[in-house]
C-alpha cells in the first residue's frame, strides 16, 4: 500500500508510521498542503492521511482542491483520512469531502482500522462524544389551579 502522509508536525508522522508502516507499505511524506496535489499527481496514492494542520494550508482545503480537480478530470480519485483536532472539526471534514477522520489523540488500533476502511470504498467516522447540557429544575405545577394556569400562558 502507498499511503501520502501530509503532516508538519513529527510526532504526527512518527505515530503515523509506527501503526501503519509494514514490509508492503511505503511512505510519501509532505510538510505543505500546497504541496498535496502535486504528489497524488505524481505518485497516485492509495491514500492521503492528511493532519489538520499543514503548513500554509490545512486539510480542509487540500481536500476540497484534491475532489475539484479530480471532478475535473486533473488528478486522480485518492481518498482521504484526516487527523483532526477536536470534535468540533467533524463539520468541515464532512463538508470538505473527507472519506474519514480520526480526532486526535491517535493509536495503532484506530489508525489502521480507519485505513482500511477508507481504503476499501468505506467512510471510517468516529462517533461525536455526549453533550451534557445541564437540565433546569422545574417545579411541580398544579395544572388544576388557576393560577398555574396563568402562569404557563405567560
Amino acid at each position: 500500500m502507498h499511503i501520502l502522509v501530509a503532516t508538519d508536525a513529527q510526532w504526527v508522522l512518527d505515530e503515523v508510521i509506527a501503526a501503519l508502516g509494514g514490509g508492503d507499505t511505503r511512505f510519501t511524506i509532505v510538510s505543505n498542503g500546497r504541496d498535496v496535489v502535486g504528489t497524488v499527481n505524481e505518485s497516485s496514492p492509495d491514500i492521503a492521511v492528511l493532519d489538520l494542520q499543514i503548513g500554509s494550508m490545512g486539510a480542509m482545503a487540500v481536500t476540497m482542491d484534491l475532489r475539484l480537480d479530480h471532478s475535473g478530470g486533473l488528478a486522480p480519485y485518492v481518498p482521504v483520512l484526516m487527523l483532526l483536532d477536536r470534535t468540533a472539526d467533524v463539520h468541515m471534514a464532512r463538508r470538505s469531502g473527507a472519506n474519514g477522520w480520526i480526532i486526535k489523540p491517535l493509536d495503532a488500533l484506530r489508525l489502521r482500522r480507519a485505513v482500511s476502511t477508507v481504503v476499501s470504498g468505506g467512510s471510517y467516522t468516529e462517533p461525536l462524544p455526549p453533550v451534557d447540557f445541564p437540565v433546569a429544575q422545574v417545579d411541580s405545577i398544579d395544572e388544576s389551579s388557576p393560577e398555574s394556569a396563568d402562569s404557563l400562558a405567560n
